[in-house]
């Protein structure tokens, strides 16, 4: 079993486990959560957050923790949805939707508009740059909204702005905006 550490907000120090072998599946170490939660603000009362390519649901679980509104959490991978959803009933989380689809399917089909979106698809496909186009065609980035990202090669950003970036070690990271 793998485990997550929630960094910060009501939920701090709440150990989160989910079972290794889930290709793919690499959670954003708590040093990055910590620059991206301080980047973001500590309190996300109020904002509507949707972590698509959910794996071990580390930064929807942070957001819960730091009272977003609402957070919907896309996870494609049947095994690590099951733990989705184990811990969201640990954290009784009843603001937290899990939705067992590929990324591009939700947002063909998205009808909702999100203040913070979390993207940290697998490194070795072109997720990332399909979940940005889609984002922008789809127009579910509300107004004043912005999007993390966590990628190994940076992706095409033609029409974002780049608020921050940071890359510490291998990880590269950015916070971006329409």
């Amino acid at each position: 079993m793998g485990e997550v550490r929630i960094i910060g907000g009501s939920h701090r120090s709440r150990i989160l486990k989910f079972k290794d072998g889930v290709i793919g599946l690499r959670p954003t170490p708590d040093m990055v959560r910590e620059k991206l939660f301080n980047w973001l603000g500590q309190d996300l009362s109020g904002k509507k957050c949707l972590d698509l390519f959910a794996g071990s649901g580390a930064l929807g679980f942070e957001a819960i923790s730091r009272n977003a509104k609402s957070v919907t959490m896309v996870e494609i991978d049947k095994i690590a949805s099951k733990d989705l959803k184990t811990n969201k009933e640990l954290l009784k989380a009843n603001n937290l939707t899990l939705v067992n689809l590929s990324a591009s399917k939700y947002l063909h089909g998205v009808d909702e508009g999100f203040d913070i979106i979390f993207l940290d698809p697998p490194y070795d496909g072109t997720e990332l740059e399909k979940a940005l186009f889609l984002i922008k065609e789809q127009r579910i980035l509300n107004h004043g909204g912005v999007i993390y990202l966590e990628y190994h090669t940076k992706p095409d950003l033609t029409g974002y702005q780049i608020i921050k970036e940071s890359k510490p070690g291998f990880v590269n990271y950015a916070l971006i905006a329409l």
